[in-house]
């Protein structure tokens, strides 16, 4: 009998060692030498988390991880997703950080001007995202923005945020707008905006010649703006790899402001938000044309002559 107390004394020794260790392995520094970013699959148990963790080097020993995070009750509680551990982290800092499921947030931008084809070409790029983007038909929904996003979200999240954003963004800058402006709706303003977009990349310039393009309107005259005939050529499906023609402004299509007189029907891009309010608050002017300075803007004009002689400029300049 004695030599049984004496056994069960061993192994009870034995086994708070064991405990002991395992603590000490629990919380000291792991091996990890340098911060590391992993993702944990979905639908994966406590012991496939502590055998990855261990490939990766950020825990030394998985059976220990794995029965730790089961004594303490968290072996259902940790989360699948991209998660970043610092340098030499512990074992229970990782089991932390996998139960608080704070992941690495990733970033998407997406650039104004952009058609719903770009942008869609965009997303399929971006690592990280998973499913496939329903985009919608017609340009001008999508707000060109920078978006955060977790490891495995879905394309369509995405888009869906585009969406609302858009929405939110014209229905504010409507509601903030210059009174007596001759557009009328907030599908007017997102058309003009669009062009205004294609027309100049300088913040500078968008409410100077979105106040031509007012004039303009108010004087029933034709915007003749390029963009709108190359969207009439290329449909926002492709780039239109030359220089336009005289026959290209002739082209017969409602998006050819060359063509048609006031606004084509539908949005030719995706206008960020500086487009956005440059067309809703433009700049008080009376001027009526602009042409390309050749520097990456452009030169105005309050008469038809002063347009000509700066065309002339433009001409010579591109020669």
């Amino acid at each position: 009998m004695r030599w049984l107390i004496v056994l069960c004394a061993l192994i009870f020794l034995v086994f708070l060692i064991l405990c002991a260790w395992g603590y000490g392995q629990f919380v000291l520094p792991g091996p990890l030498p340098t911060e590391k970013t992993i993702v944990i699959p979905r639908g994966v148990g406590i012991e496939r988390i502590a055998v990855i963790l261990g490939r990766h080097n950020i825990i030394k020993i998985p059976l220990v991880f794995s029965i730790s995070a089961r004594t303490v009750g968290a072996g259902k509680s940790l989360k699948a997703g991209e998660f970043s551990f610092s340098k030499h982290v512990s074992p229970r800092a990782v089991m932390n950080i996998l139960q608080k499921g704070k992941q690495v947030v990733r970033r998407l931008t997406v650039a104004e001007g952009l058609t719903n084809k770009q942008i869609l070409e965009v997303l399929n790029k971006t690592d990280g995202l998973t499913g496939k983007a329903i985009m919608p038909l017609s340009e001008g929904k999508l707000l060109p923005e920078t978006y955060y996003f977790s490891y495995g979200d879905n394309r369509s999240t995405i888009v869906r945020r585009m969406l609302v954003g858009m929405r939110g963004v014209l229905a504010k800058s409507w509601q903030n707008r210059t009174l007596k402006l001759p557009i009328f709706s907030i599908k007017d303003a997102i058309i003009l905006a669009s062009i205004v977009e294609k027309e100049t990349g300088r913040s500078a310039e968008r409410a100077r010649i979105a106040g031509v393009f007012m004039n303009r309107l108010r004087r029933n005259m034709k915007l003749q703006s390029d963009p709108t005939v190359i969207f009439s050529i290329t449909k926002g499906q492709l780039k239109l790899e030359r220089a336009l023609t005289r026959g290209d402004l002739n082209t017969r299509s409602p998006y050819n402001t060359y063509y048609i007189k006031g606004l084509p029907p539908g949005p030719i891009t995706n206008p960020g938000l500086a487009a956005i309010q440059a067309v809703m608050n433009p700049i008080n002017t009376d001027e009526l044309y602009f042409v390309a300075d050749g520097k990456g803007g452009h030169i105005f004009a309050k008469n038809l002559a002063d347009h000509n002689k700066n065309v002339a400029k433009w001409r010579h300049l591109i020669k």
